[in-house]
């Protein structure tokens, strides 16, 4: 007797609608420019609220006033310039009027595989263009500043309210990366 799945039906179906939408359909699919420009400024919002709270980072990255950093994926394009506070300003590519002090390209193009780098808490392959300083300092940012959501969620609702929320937090996110891990690791493939 044989048994199958409980939900092999609905397997099945997500197989064949995936076989009936285009190969390329996420390229095909390009989100407006001002949405993109809406969510990089939040992006640099984020960073220097971040950056805010580690003055040893806003310190290093003084010494780089001026000095731009482009980050490219696939055909998306993140350039900020450091400010003399040692935080980050958004620049549009074309309004820079020169090329970046440095490029971080991110060679891997899916945006499943990218995130489930970044779920496993991975960092992904990139190909470093241009100054060798700046490329240490950041390789410092990404190694040593660390956003901490249980102090920003602590001055709105206490520190103990704020210690059970980020405890629970941390147990979901641990349960997402082993899943991720058991399920998908073996369905990798090499590009």
């Amino acid at each position: 007797m044989s048994t199958q799945p409980p939900f092999s039906w609905l397997m099945q179906a997500a197989d064949k609608l995936r076989a009936q939408l285009p190969p390329d359909l996420a390229q095909a699919m390009q989100p407006p420019t001002w949405l993109v420009h809406e969510a990089q400024q939040r992006m640099v919002l984020f960073f220097n609220h971040v950056l805010m709270q580690e003055p040893a980072a806003r310190d290093r990255l003084q010494r780089q006033k001026g000095r731009s950093l482009q980050v490219c994926w696939r055909d998306q394009l993140f350039q900020c310039q450091f400010t003399p506070a040692g935080l980050l300003e958004l620049v549009a590519p074309e309004a820079a009027g020169k090329p970046a002090d440095l490029v971080l390209r991110i060679s891997e193009t899916s945006p499943i595989e990218l995130a489930k780098t970044l779920a496993q808490g991975d960092k992904p392959a990139i190909r470093i263009e241009g100054d060798v300083q700046l490329a240490a300092e950041v390789n410092w940012l990404f190694d040593h500043v660390r956003w901490e959501p249980e102090e920003d969620l602590a001055r709105l609702i206490g520190d103990a309210p704020a210690h059970t929320v980020a405890q629970t937090a941390r147990k979901c996110l641990d349960a997402l990366r082993s899943f991720v891990k058991t399920n998908f690791a073996h369905k990798v493939t090499p590009a």
